[in-house]
């Protein structure tokens, strides 16, 4: 009797989502007034009535389904929403109407069109000149020019000087320290030593220069160099012609101190560095290899690698996709975060992870809350992103609505997670170590992510 009633519920679902597959909306309508537990019901790969009209475009059916209170949060064996599902097949309308109906994620994530967020380390102060890599002449030019800068590394730190007398990097804000090619020339000849090229500084109101100059008479702004060596450090230091000059020993924390501007470039710089100081051997067959194309690829010495036949990734500076997500409750009023052991004390954050192979960052932000925490996610939408060269990582930031939330920890990940009501986030923000938690830096997408939400439908 059992597996006959079973046979007969199977056959019940099959046909319920056929119906709404084909858009037979007077079909779905008989069948759900008959049964109203259909509605939610999954079928092969965990799709839904609602994700089978969405992909087939049945606009009138997802209205009837959503009017009905279907759950739109629900995903598929995909991880992916009926949201998902209607903006991957082009199908705007339904999207739209996914997003904005009464109990949507677009109630509580904001609008898709949001105005674009700069991230620190995320500034281009240089115009990267892609095209001159290649142009062998013009960069040994330049090398020599004496209005050329050329920024120096120890280690993958750079030469910074400090406002403190005492050398120490623990206060202040530090600046990079400048050399023009006479202060460096004998370290470009080391064998040792890795030279990058990264770009020339972006002339500034390029449109005051008056009608009666001629190209001619504008001269190139300066071309800015890199350089990494494992030279003694205290030596090098007695090249900087300035007082209270250092290699920062925490970059994590200590390169956060420089100007938006520099940490612009210091961020393009020590992640190709951190690069090359990785991948000095060929990753396909093991032979030394050699720099070329002003730093930006590395070409394997052995003539038979294949990695010289066709375009190999291996050649060129990796980025590593990072996603770090907000994760809002579905009452709109609190926010997940998490910490790590190695976090200082009272500081939560966001919870991040790796995006992997073949995986999407919505995917990633969904797989990464789970495994965290155990909170299931629902709709994500992305907010902006920043460069993170600790050592070439690229932190994609998101909202992110959860589906459920009982939390249940991966201790081998963080120590802790919870939920924080916007009041107690806002009271932290502005009170600083005072407050019930300490935010992470203004520096780090982390903290721009949770100033976001806090802001939202917000006149702060």
């Amino acid at each position: 009797m059992t597996s006959l009633q079973l046979s007969a519920k199977e056959e019940m679902v099959e046909k319920f989502l056929d119906t709404a597959a084909r858009g037979d909306l007077s079909q779905v309508s008989t069948l759900l007034s008959h049964a109203p537990s259909l509605i939610n019901e999954t079928g092969y790969s965990g799709w839904t009535a609602l994700m089978l009209a969405a992909r087939n475009g049945h606009h009138h059916v997802v209205e009837k389904l959503l009017s009905l209170g279907c759950d739109k949060f629900t995903v598929n064996s995909s991880s992916q929403t009926a949201y998902d599902i209607a903006k991957f097949w082009g199908h705007r309308h339904i999207a739209n109407l996914l997003s904005r109906s009464a109990d949507g994620c677009r109630r509580i994530l904001p609008a898709a069109d949001l105005s674009p967020q700069e991230n620190y380390f995320g500034r281009e102060t240089l115009d990267r000149l892609s095209r001159k890599r290649t142009d062998k002449v013009w960069l040994e030019t330049k090398q020599s020019d004496s209005d050329t800068i050329y920024i120096l590394f120890s280690n993958l730190s750079p030469m910074v000087s400090t406002s403190q007398e005492d050398n120490s990097e623990e206060q202040g804000d530090i600046k990079l320290c400048r050399f023009r090619y006479e202060d460096v020339r004998d370290l470009l000849q080391k064998a040792s030593t890795v030279m990058i090229f990264l770009g020339m500084e972006k002339m500034k109101n390029p449109s005051s220069s008056t009608s009666s100059q001629t190209v001619e008479s504008i001269s190139e702004p300066p071309v800015w160099f890199a350089i990494n060596t494992d030279e003694d450090a205290a030596a090098l230091l007695k090249r900087c012609r300035g007082k209270n000059c250092l290699f920062p020993r925490s970059p994590n924390r200590d390169l956060l101190k420089l100007n938006e501007e520099e940490a612009g470039i210091v961020a393009q710089a020590r992640s190709v560095l951190a690069w090359h100081n990785r991948y000095s051997f060929c990753p396909t067959c093991g032979s030394s290899t050699h720099l070329e194309e002003g730093g930006y690829k590395r070409s394997c010495l052995n003539s038979e690698c294949r990695s010289l036949k066709g375009v190999h990734n291996t050649c060129y500076p990796r980025v590593d996709p990072v996603v770090i997500m907000l994760v809002i409750h579905p009452d709109e009023n609190q926010c997940l975060l998490g910490r790590k052991k190695v976090f200082p004390a009272g500081m939560f954050s966001c919870l991040a992870g790796f995006v992997e192979p073949g995986e999407t960052m919505e995917e990633a932000v969904r797989r990464e809350v789970e495994e965290e925490s155990g909170v299931k996610v629902g709709p994500v939408q992305y907010v902006s992103c920043q460069p993170w060269p600790m050592p070439s990582n690229l932190m994609i930031g998101c909202l992110a609505v959860a589906i459920s939330t009982d939390i249940k920890v991966d201790e081998n990940e963080i120590e802790e997670a919870r939920w924080f009501p916007r009041q107690q986030v806002i009271d932290s923000l502005f009170r600083g170590a005072r407050s019930a938690f300490i935010f992470p830096p203004r520096q780090t997408i982390a903290h721009q992510l949770i100033r976001h939400w806090i802001c939202m439908n917000s006149n702060l």
